[in-house]
């Protein structure tokens, strides 16, 4: 960040007075610039044992499989970005909501949160940002082709726990992928 949203002028990093972290602050007006992560909201749709995926028709991982998910919006609640981002990728309906993954994402500060939901019906097709949609069993999972480590574990969990019937609400953190140092 270089400049303030709300005058203009050139911001500065800085720990502002009471606070215990570097911030961008306003060296005209004083505002200070808070960056906070991001909300990343999804189901995992299901209907009888199998579980609702899209491929992704829009970078980042474009073409690989996903949950329905997306950033939360202002005004809407954790649930309602959910059922939104549902009803954009696979334009499918889902009820009987129950959270189910946060998972913490702290490299790229985000917070990704799953719930557990029902489709209403069958009724659903590529939105705008997938490229197809499909039903899966367990067995059918495209694992090597899943877009993101969260959705791999969230759905994990997910059959893990379905052979229990048991849905503990689940709350982890996922660490950077460790780059292998070349020697030589």
């Amino acid at each position: 960040m270089k400049f303030c949203s709300h005058c203009g002028n050139p911001v500065t990093q800085r720990i502002p007075e009471g606070d215990s972290r570097q911030r961008f602050v306003c060296d005209s007006c004083q505002t200070i610039h808070y960056q906070n992560p991001n909300i990343v909201a999804g189901c995992v749709p299901t209907w009888g044992t199998k579980v609702l995926l899209c491929r992704r028709a829009i970078e980042p991982r474009l073409g690989y499989w996903t949950l329905p998910a997306g950033f939360m919006e202002n005004g809407e609640t954790i649930e309602q970005a959910a059922v939104r981002e549902t009803a954009e990728e696979a334009c499918a309906r889902v009820r009987n909501l129950s959270i189910y993954t946060l998972i913490d994402v702290p490299h790229i500060s985000q917070v990704h949160v799953f719930f557990r939901a029902e489709l209403v019906d069958l009724d659903f097709a590529a939105g705008p940002e997938s490229l197809e949609v499909q039903l899966f069993d367990e067995a059918d999972i495209p694992w090597d082709e899943l877009a993101f480590r969260t959705v791999g574990r969230t759905l994990e969990c997910f059959f893990a726990d379905r052979r229990i019937e048991v849905y503990p609400v689940r709350s982890e953190s996922i660490p950077p992928l460790v780059q292998p140092v070349i020697v030589g």
